[in-house]
């Protein structure tokens, strides 16, 4: 008797311990995170534009390597009818090196048959830090030299776009500065600094978001861009904004 009463318990601390590792299992994260964006951004500075945008984001991390992409699409309106598209995109890697720094290397690029640049790439590599990494607040920096070619569309330049008809070729230097704050359980603040120095210009760009998680894969974004350029076409104003508002669904 003592031996079937055993035999039952053992079994039924075997089968407790199994339930218990089942659901520790199912909560490790996935390294690939995701999001997809669809909304509405207005313009203001140089240009009085509206457009439509769909975004595409992700980010893996495995072991040391982390890697994010994002493309954006845009259909830009301007008052009297004209339209025009746009395709933005982002790459970078980063390969940790010790507990809060980093090597890096990005490029971020621009395409386009209908607006004022044909081609706008930017290379860079270099070294980031980690001044806080925790659950609730992560701020980064970045530092690194580069590379910017840039082939205006010499056909479609108007007199409000930011640019010079000439082909840029040239080395940069490139700094970055990034922060991401969960004030809530469901409230996310992130803002974004980033300046491309090089002989023909120099670009400084800023972004602050404020992310609203609706549910657990649906949420509402208000989005605000700054960007400033050091050297402009006569007449024109140096600093162009952009506000969205978007719905963000998580994968």
């Amino acid at each position: 008797m003592f031996r079937c009463w055993l035999m039952s318990f053992s079994l039924c601390i075997i089968s407790t311990v199994h339930a218990e590792e089942e659901p520790t299992k199912q909560e490790t994260p996935s390294p690939l995170q995701g999001q997809v964006e669809l909304g509405y951004q207005k313009h203001a500075g140089n240009t009085d534009t509206e457009s439509i945008n769909v975004n595409i984001s992700a980010e893996y991390t495995e072991g040391r390597h982390r890697t994010t992409g994002k493309w954006e699409f845009y259909r830009l309106d301007k008052y009297g009818g004209e339209y025009r598209r746009k395709s933005t995109y982002t790459l970078q890697t980063d390969y940790k090196i010790s507990p809060k720094g980093y090597l890096y290397g990005s490029f971020n690029g621009i395409d386009s048959r209908y607006s004022a640049y044909f081609k706008d790439y930017t290379f860079s590599a270099g070294y980031g830090y980690q001044l806080l990494n925790t659950d609730q607040i992560t701020v980064e920096l970045e530092m690194g030299p580069g590379y910017r070619y840039q082939e205006p569309n010499l056909d479609e330049i108007d007199d409000d776009d930011l640019i010079f008809p000439e082909t840029v070729k040239e080395p940069i230097a490139r700094g970055n500065a990034r922060i991401a704050w969960s004030l809530t359980k469901t409230v996310t603040l992130e803002s974004d600094f980033t300046i491309v120095s090089g002989e023909s210009n120099t670009m400084t760009t800023t972004n602050v978001s404020l992310t609203n998680d609706i549910t657990q894969n649906l949420a509402l974004k208000l989005d605000y861009t700054r960007s400033y350029h050091s050297r402009v076409p006569d007449s024109l104003s140096k600093t162009d904004s952009a506000t969205s508002i978007n719905v963000v669904y998580h994968f």
